[in-house]
């Protein structure tokens, strides 16, 4: 059985190997394992490219995991940092270390 790999830029399983590169039907992005770095995009809410430093506004009011913070909607956070999954950043907001979904972020 041949190992299913996920598209580096979507993540999603249904990628084939058409003979010299792997393609993902999906998001039609095509790549070889020969590649020493595969660039991974986040993006926010709105579809706008996410980097390290920037600053974005939370969309909506989160309940933050295994505490009784809330996280309100319009809150400004500083100096975001990217992480190895396109869809998480990481960032503090009072004083505390948090990893936030992009889909509640805007730039």
């Amino acid at each position: 059985m041949i190992d299913v790999i996920p598209c580096p830029k979507c993540s999603m399983q249904n990628t084939y190997f058409d003979g010299t590169s792997y393609v993902c039907p999906d998001c039609f992005y095509e790549w070889t394992l020969e590649e020493k770095e595969i660039s991974v995009i986040s993006k926010d809410s709105n579809g706008a490219e996410l980097k390290d430093g920037d600053a974005v506004t939370v969309i909506k009011d989160l309940k933050v995991k295994s505490s009784s913070m809330v996280i309100k909607r319009g809150t400004k956070v500083k100096s975001i940092r990217l992480t190895s999954n396109p869809e998480e950043v990481e960032c503090k907001i009072d004083g505390s270390g948090i990893v936030l979904k992009t889909c509640f972020l805007k730039k």
